[in-house]
């Protein structure tokens, strides 16, 4: 399946910034109001070591991790909703993303302008809180990201409360020299929308298969091929750790660690299996 995850926020509060640490793209980074018109688009793999172990194992160089596709979609102010700024056009493009991830601006700067004239983050996504509202988009899942400098723990010229709805990034530091702030916004991005991935591992590839929480043996098999779920036969499944340990399939198999379900079974996050479907 694929994911899709929208960028926004008020102009000027390091949203291109965030999107280009993220994808390595070049896009246009700029000291004024709307200077991304058309959304750029990314593709950003979501880490996770146990894809490099499982191609140790099964002896393959090739790795296809999951994936987040992100959006940077141009800055929201105040009144977008009845078409000011660049409004109706950029609240069209949030319809199409699954998850929103709104970056506010923490930091005091006196050469980066603020469209409202002083930073204010709870001002700030109040705003972006009630332009989604009149557009019908307050129930997608929201993600925040509080853009500031940190300086001896502590964040620059502004006085901020303790923030527990969110991740505290410096966007310029990660965009610098990218860091763990940005690894733990992908797997945040992915795990908020309640997915998890499983995986298929041979001489050909390791693989990352993404799919909900919850999804039966069945319902994996689609993200594969849609053969795989309406001719399914059984799966033969192993956790991702057992077979590491075990260095092969054919010593999990002795160990009888490889077992056979069904339709029903419920896959776990870090399973690999193997589908059994008809022809």
């Amino acid at each position: 399946m694929s994911l899709k995850a929208g960028i926004v926020g008020l102009p000027n509060v390091g949203k291109s910034t965030l999107f280009a640490a993220l994808t390595k793209k070049k896009v246009e980074i700029a000291n004024y109001p709307f200077v991304t018109i058309d959304p750029n688009v990314g593709v950003v793999e979501v880490p996770d070591e146990r894809l490099a172990k499982l191609a140790e194992v099964v002896k393959t160089k090739k790795i296809i991790p999951a994936v987040v596709e992100f959006v940077d979609i141009a800055g929201l102010v105040k009144g977008a909703h009845e078409g000011k700024g660049l409004g109706n056009k950029f609240l069209a493009h949030i319809r199409e993303v699954d998850l929103i991830i709104e970056v506010v601006r923490t930091f005091e700067d006196p050469n980066i302008i603020h469209v409202e004239g002083s930073v204010d983050p709870e001002r700030d996504k109040t705003i972006i809180k009630e332009e989604l509202a009149h557009a019908n988009l307050s129930e997608k899942p929201i993600l925040t990201v509080y853009n500031g400098i940190k300086q001896n723990g502590q964040f620059r010229n502004i006085e901020i409360p303790t923030y527990r709805d969110g991740i505290w990034i410096d966007l310029t530091k990660e965009y610098e020299k990218p860091g763990e702030g940005l690894s733990y916004l992908i797997s945040a991005t992915y795990e908020l929308l309640g997915l998890i991935s499983f995986f298929t591992a041979g001489p050909k590839e390791a693989r990352a298969w993404t799919i909900p929480k919850g999804s039966t043996a069945k319902r994996a098999g689609r993200a594969i091929h849609s053969d795989f779920e309406e001719k399914f036969i059984r799966a033969v499944v192993i956790f991702w750790k057992d077979l590491v340990e075990s260095e092969s399939y054919q010593v999990a198999r002795a160990k009888g660690l490889l077992r056979t379900e069904g339709k029903d079974y419920i896959v776990q996050d870090g399973d690999v299996i193997e589908f059994r479907h008809g022809v």
